[in-house]
């Protein structure tokens, strides 16, 4: 008799957990794959203090091959799932395309930037999910200090040395918290202008910092940011993003470089084309996190609305904390579904939360009891080193090395900001020259990443791989399809630019697709790479999607950031691209603040998602 084959698509809390507890419980029974677009685990909760500069982006990537024994890795991205054929079809990283068959699927595919329709934001913002993100952020914030300590134009220093953050959830509150310690701590070193100093924004729509979580700890963590300097801004978003700043809900213009997106997240578009039941996006499920009618079928994680058995009638929110149990008891149902053991219901009872405010500071509730100052920095570092599943002693060490040495303040300059769009399907994948592209998944960065390399950093060469060589970099005039420069006169898709950063990467492709976080058709979805598809022929004026199933739910052209939605399209794995996805950027100008606003009523009528 053969081994029954699973397949775990996504390694995040919920995958890699499934995954861990499969190969301890199966024995060398079965079969287990697992697919992932990297081939490490990343612990996301450390991830500010990687943009800090405390920690080194190896000490939360956890290796997938080394620490999930008798689990078969496969790198790659899920791009349809054929339910009655039980297969999955999948692009690895270099193009190539394959199939896995299973008897039980469990998707684990995690979640993605949530995006808003407010003009500018895709093009002048940069999100915060995965390591390509804080490391660009990180070169990001390093540059503009140093740039501002050397401009002789006092309004230039300011806007250089403000950094807005939208979103006051979990992530966001702690980005603003350890970044006003990070450029406090550089400025000691680089002086700038009299009277100047670095200055940091918090911005959102709710009544108070960490609006989800216990009030206490939002008051504490709104007095330590406020101690440090960070203009809390309660009540306020972003309207529209612009090149040289932003314009608030409350109609005053900040000047600034870097808008840094972290309003909270939806789940990985994969789920919408299975036409499975959808609750505001995820994956309905019953409690044992089982998908009904789909007896192979399992989902967990935030792509799955798991029934919450101590709130009937709600759904558990989509947290770290609660992936990471979902994994657990998914592994123990998978192998009760092959005739071992019995199923469990998902109950959870709530451990509190710990956030890290940097220094000896932070905010936690460990089972309800509030705690504050340097004990709740020692709960919230010895919970974060229980929790993860490797690298502790890397970790400690790093954090000991932080306490009685300087922070070592330089920009490496390996992630450009066209690599890292807001509009992206894949965070965790930074976009890479002589690739193929990262088809529906990655929507929408067939259009970002030549926009995002016009952020004010300047951080894109004279030349961008692929592209032509650039007219004017930042300093100088403005390029010809650049903000406040002449429209192009020859776009891809021969149409002129409606709006620079738009058009110069992406030709006439919609902002409705971007809003998705899905991308134009690429190379990927057919297998072929890029040069092949180029030498074919010139691009449609008007981009195909390479995977439906995420890049073409919605549509519409909207040229000024305005980005209108549309309805779903069909399966992923439905039909090959139309539009093989632009090179990397040629000819951008430094982009806009880097990251963006926080919660705004979406126009597409669904709700968005929570704050992971």
């Amino acid at each position: 008799m053969s081994r029954p084959r699973i397949v775990i698509v996504g390694a995040g809390f919920a995958g890699y957990r499934t995954a861990r507890t499969l190969s301890r419980l199966t024995r060398h029974q079965a079969d287990i794959t697992l697919l992932n677009p990297t081939d490490y685990f990343l612990y996301l909760p450390l991830l500010p203090q990687v943009a800090a500069g405390i920690l080194e982006p190896r000490r939360v990537s956890v290796s997938l091959s080394g620490t999930l024994p008798h689990v078969r890795l496969v790198l790659g991205e899920a791009d349809g799932i054929d339910l009655d054929g039980r297969t999955v079809h999948y692009t690895g990283p270099e193009g190539e395309e394959g199939t896995l068959a299973y008897d039980r699927l469990v998707l684990a595919a995690g979640s993605v930037n949530k995006l808003l329709p407010i003009p500018g934001v895709a093009e002048h913002a940069h999100g915060f999910r995965g390591l390509p993100e804080a490391l660009y952020l990180r070169d990001h914030v390093t540059r503009q200090v140093e740039l501002a300590a050397a401009a002789d134009d006092r309004a230039e220093c300011a806007a250089r040395c403000t950094f807005v953050v939208v979103g006051a959830g979990y992530t966001g509150t702690e980005v603003a918290a350890h970044g006003a310690m990070y450029t406090d701590a550089q400025v000691r070193r680089h002086p700038m202008r009299t009277g100047m100093r670095p200055r940091w924004m918090l911005l959102d729509v709710a009544p108070r910092v960490m609006p989800e979580m216990d009030e206490r700890l939002s008051r504490t963590a709104e007095r330590v940011l406020r101690q440090r300097g960070v203009d809390v801004r309660m009540g306020t978003s972003v309207q529209e993003a612009t090149h040289d700043g932003v314009v608030l809900t409350d109609g005053s213009t900040v000047d600034t470089r870097t808008l840094v997106w972290c309003v909270g997240v939806r789940p990985d578009p994969l789920v919408e084309s299975l036409g499975l039941p959808m609750e505001r996006g995820r994956l309905l499920v019953d409690p044992h996190l089982q998908v009904p009618g789909r007896p192979e079928l399992f989902a967990c994680g935030d792509v799955a609305a798991v029934p919450d058995l101590n709130q009937p009638g709600q759904y558990t929110p989509m947290t770290a904390q609660h992936a990471w149990r979902h994994g657990k008891v998914c592994a123990h149902n998978v192998v009760a579904s092959l005739g071992r053991g019995q199923r469990r219901a998902y109950r959870h009872r709530d451990m509190g939360f710990v956030v890290d405010l940097g220094g000896a500071k932070a905010a936690a509730n460990p089972l309800g009891l509030p705690m504050s100052g340097p004990a709740a920095g020692a709960v919230t570092r010895g919970y974060h080193l229980a929790a993860m599943p490797g690298n502790r002693v890397r970790v400690a060490a790093d954090w000991l090395l932080d306490a009685v040495l300087p922070r070592q303040a330089v920009q490496l300059g390996l992630v450009r900001s066209w690599s890292v769009p807001l509009e992206s399907s894949s965070p965790e994948v930074a976009r890479v020259p002589g690739r193929p592209e990262q088809s529906g998944k990655d929507a929408g960065t067939a259009g970002t990443a030549g926009t995002a390399g016009k952020h004010a950093d300047g951080d894109d060469a004279k030349k961008q791989p692929g592209g032509e060589p650039a007219k004017k970099q930042p300093g100088g005039e403005p390029g010809k399809n650049q903000p406040g420069g002449e429209p192009a006169k020859n776009q891809p898709g021969g149409e002129p630019a409606k709006r620079g950063p738009e058009a110069a990467s992406a030709g006439s492709r919609s902002h409705g697709e971007r809003a998705k976080g899905s991308q134009s058709g690429s190379p990927r979805a057919s297998g072929k790479p890029r040069r092949a598809v180029e030498a074919a022929g010139p691009r449609p004026a008007r981009g195909g999607s390479g995977k439906p199933g995420k890049s073409s739910r919605a549509s519409g052209a909207g040229s000024a950031g305005k980005r209108p939605t549309a309805p779903s399209g069909p399966s992923r794995s439905a039909g090959p691209p139309t539009d093989p996805g632009p090179e990397p950027p040629a000819n951008q100008p430094p982009p806009g603040p880097d990251i963006a606003p926080g919660p705004v009523r979406r126009t597409d009528g669904r709700a968005a998602e929570g704050d992971s």
